[in-house]
């Protein structure tokens, strides 16, 4: 697997390195001391693998991720364990190592990594949960074994709520097991922006934006430093 390491310490970074080194399936094409970097780097190129710190300056671990389309999956690396229960909200997110790591922990979370992986490739050949029709306006829902139909227009906001997300409407709100990331792949992208790593908003809805938050009906919604900028450059601007 192709690996890259962000950590804003060097000294991380090379042990990190060090432990790749006594692992075979694993190749660090890079490593990085921040995030922006990161990002350029990955604009470019594709890996199979990120090892991520949580705390860095002016861009957090968390911020990098909320930047990324399709992220690879990701190995927390951390000497923090108060985010472990935020971290695993997301599906890229492997697992969550805690400094200092040890070798037969490192290997663990390789191994996780191939699972992970190797599960996703067999979830793409199987039916989704979430699945939209022939016609680009119309997505089907499942929910208590019922197909229900939402016309994709009339999608507010779409919020996580840990293993659910809640899907609002303008007349009706939907509760469906699954998540931000495979309902956002459903979504036309130039109706549909995530704008915080908990909301995905129909940008036609936005009534008024002020700081870093929209309102959008009755809800007001947050929006992350890392999105901000996407979201002013959709909005036609007078």
């Amino acid at each position: 697997m192709n690996c890259i390491i962000i950590d804003d310490e060097e000294t991380a970074r090379i042990i990190i390195q060090q432990l790749c080194s006594q692992v075979d399936k694993l190749n660090v094409i890079q490593d990085f001391p921040n995030a922006i970097q990161a990002i350029k780097f990955l604009n470019k190129e594709k890996v199979d693998l990120i090892f991520l710190d949580i705390h860095m300056p002016d861009f957090t671990g968390f911020d990098f991720i909320d930047t990324l389309k399709n992220p690879p999956k990701i190995i927390l690396t951390t000497s923090d364990k108060k985010f472990a229960l935020e971290a695993f909200e997301y599906d890229c997110i492997v697992d969550y190592l805690v400094k200092p790591i040890t070798l037969p922990r490192f290997i663990k979370a390789i191994q996780k990594a191939e699972s992970a992986t190797v599960l996703a490739k067999v979830e793409t050949k199987t039916e989704p949960s979430l699945n939209s029709s022939s016609e680009e306006n119309e997505l089907y829902i499942n929910i208590d074994r019922r197909l229900i139909k939402i016309n994709i227009p009339t999608i507010n906001v779409i919020e996580a709520k840990g293993d659910y997300i809640l899907i609002k409407t303008e007349k009706q709100n939907y509760t469906v097991h699954s998540t931000l990331k495979k309902i956002e792949e459903k979504l036309p992208d130039d109706l549909f922006l995530k704008v915080h790593r908990s909301y995905i908003i129909n940008i036609k809805k936005i009534i008024d934006i002020e700081d870093n938050s929209v309102l959008i009906a009755k809800d007001v919604i947050p929006v992350s430093r890392s999105n901000r900028p996407e979201l002013m450059k959709r909005l036609n601007m007078l």
